[in-house]
């Protein structure tokens, strides 16, 4: 069974570069499928601003065949080992809407969902860039309820430029982020990600786009000063 797993780490600007122009492929790392390095942003922060786009903040989204390959690249690669001063949580695909092309989704899981159990949400989009400013006047209300949502304990968004884009949150339970995506929270302008949904069927935004539910049984290391940040999950050292 492949394993997911999300990276944050504040870098230097070089490294942040070479790790954004060049970042890991499967022909140069055995084990991995396919992984994506984006620049990270603060949901919801205004589009030309510093906190917009955080160059040194490297964002790593990432399938592998398994934990033994996670475990030698971040050990034995000089981009693992950077990613390895940073946080990390290691995931188990629950289910998907949508695709998304570079990653090896598996099949539907038999396992229930548990509405009390903390959950993992990936977002990951190739945008049509006539459709951007459609996109940002839509996008922008909805990165503002995630981040100030009570269930969530980490939201932000991450970049690649042209096209893709993405969004990361770690949810106190799957109850709360179920509410959330069809418009039920107890928060002001609950339908905010609801309306964003039905205008995205009206006309997309994207040429691929995919929503991913993970069930985290791992978190390792320290971001902004946090650890913990998934309930339920004792936090491990970095080997």
């Amino acid at each position: 069974m492949s394993l997911f797993t999300y990276h944050l780490v504040k870098t230097n600007y070089l490294s942040a570069l070479k790790a954004y122009l060049f970042p890991p492929t499967s022909k140069e790392v055995p084990g991995l499928i396919h992984a994506e390095c984006m620049t990270a942003m603060t949901l919801g922060s205004k589009i030309f601003s510093p906190s917009r786009m955080l160059i040194r903040k490297v964002a790593v989204f990432a399938q592998w065949e398994n934990e033994a390959a996670l475990e030698n690249f971040l050990e034995q690669n000089s981009f693992g080992k950077s990613l390895n001063k940073g946080w990390h949580t290691r995931l188990i695909y629950l289910r998907q809407w949508g695709k998304i092309s570079g990653f090896e989704i598996p099949g539907a899981r038999d396992e229930e969902d548990d509405p009390e159990a903390p959950v993992v949400a990936v977002t990951l989009a190739r945008m049509k860039l006539p459709e951007v400013p459609r996109f940002i006047h839509w996008g922008r209300p909805v990165e503002k309820l995630v981040r100030d949502h009570p269930g969530t304990t980490l939201a932000l968004a991450s970049i690649r430029l042209p096209r893709t884009v993405s969004t990361f949150s770690v949810w106190k339970k799957q109850e709360d982020m179920v509410k959330m995506v069809h418009g039920h929270s107890e928060v002001p302008r609950p339908k905010r990600h609801s309306n964003a949904m039905k205008e995205k069927e009206r006309k997309d935004f994207h040429f691929e786009f995919t929503t991913l539910r993970f069930k985290p049984i791992a978190e390792y290391g320290v971001w902004e000063n946090r650890s913990d940040i998934i309930p339920g999950i004792k936090q491990s050292e970095p080997k």
